[in-house]
């Protein structure tokens, strides 16, 4: 991507945000096309929940198209059902970095622009994949067990195991991961990419052996703050809004967080190619974005959801004009996805 493009998708989010943020579960099928029916790979949880409410079941009630859930989203599985040509998969709902990674590779079909109005998109779309909304991701903490003062609030607190004793939690993929150890160790999201990757890796020597847990699936970032088994969380803003109705006191820092794009793409050789596109462009009806981001507290790519979208869910949502706050390059991933990733699986297992 030119660094025309680049800024342009950044002035694009930051527009957007200073603008303001069940159907049958089944096991994977085989690879076959169901006529009224998509599987749609996404996250689990309270995401699935609001996901569910706000876009799935209207769309099925519009449509009587069948939506199949399966949690959590695996490039890696997408790779071998691509290269297998036994594809099982329709809709994968991609991070940044795995959905430019997987554009780069060819995992996903050409997305037909007539099925949405790209003038009602802050950012625009790719050939292949269509962006979703805007995500925050931070550290959350148990406020009944930490108070004022006696918690990280930025990835330096969160990289400082002497001030901050005690076990945390990170993703088990370097994009976001890798960002938060640079920004620790003092970079500033502006000077962040290309990432310095070996810097990156040192900075997390430092603090591996306090990382209780790699996660995969994103509920588990709030469930072992709620258990105790962990004193600090990366996780996401969405995630501490729609789980607060559960009970609990898990707070979030918005001091500094990690922005970035959260895209919904059709695999390639999707056995219900058309039904996805359906969905695709039903998702991004402005009164279904805003439904979806009210009740995951994240922000809306169509322009005219975001007048929909009440002022509580807008204090879920960052200042990207902060310089504190990283907006994340996809594109940098997109190239180096892969290579970091293996090095990254390896390192963890060390």
């Amino acid at each position: 991507m030119s660094i025309k493009k680049t800024l342009t998708r950044r002035t694009a989010l930051l527009g957007m945000t200073s603008a303001l943020a069940a159907p049958m579960i089944m096991r994977p099928r085989s690879a076959f096309a169901q006529a009224d029916a998509i599987t749609f790979v996404t996250w689990g949880g309270a995401y699935r929940d609001a996901v569910t409410e706000g876009t799935i079941k209207p769309f099925t009630e519009e449509t009587g198209i069948a939506v199949n859930i399966i949690d959590t989203p695996d490039l890696a599985k997408v790779k071998a059902q691509v290269m297998t040509n036994n594809v099982e998969w329709d809709i994968f709902d991609a991070p940044g970095a795995m959905g430019a990674s997987g554009e780069k590779e060819g995992y996903w079909e050409p997305i037909d622009p007539s099925v949405f109005d790209a003038s009602d998109m802050t950012v625009a779309p790719t050939d292949t994949l269509l962006p979703f909304y805007t995500y925050a991701g931070g550290i959350a903490w148990d406020g009944d067990k930490y108070g004022e003062g006696e918690h990280p609030k930025t990835f330096a607190d969160y990289f400082d195991l002497e001030t901050f004793p005690g076990l945390r939690t990170f993703r088990d993929r370097p994009s976001e991961t890798l960002e938060a150890a640079l920004l620790a160790d003092g970079v500033a999201p502006a000077d962040m990419y290309p990432l310095d990757v070996d810097r990156a890796f040192a900075a997390l020597d430092r603090i591996k052996s306090e990382v209780a847990s790699w996660v995969s699936a994103t509920p588990q970032t709030i469930a072992l703050l709620r258990t105790g088994e962990v004193d600090y969380s990366y996780t996401y803003a969405s995630r501490v809004k729609t789980t607060a109705k559960e009970g609990g006191n898990i707070q979030f820092s918005f001091d500094q967080t990690l922005n970035g794009l959260e895209y919904l793409a059709v695999v390639k050789n999707a056995p219900n190619k058309e039904n996805a596109m359906r969905f695709l462009a039903f998702a991004m009806r402005p009164e279904i974005q805003a439904a979806t981001m009210e009740l995951l507290g994240n922000a809306p790519v169509s322009k005219a959801a975001v007048p929909l979208i009440s002022d509580e869910s807008r204090k879920w949502l960052p200042d990207l004009s902060d310089p504190n706050h990283l907006v994340m390059n996809d594109q940098w991933w997109a190239e180096e996805f892969e290579t970091v990733t293996r090095r990254f699986k390896e390192w963890v297992l060390t």
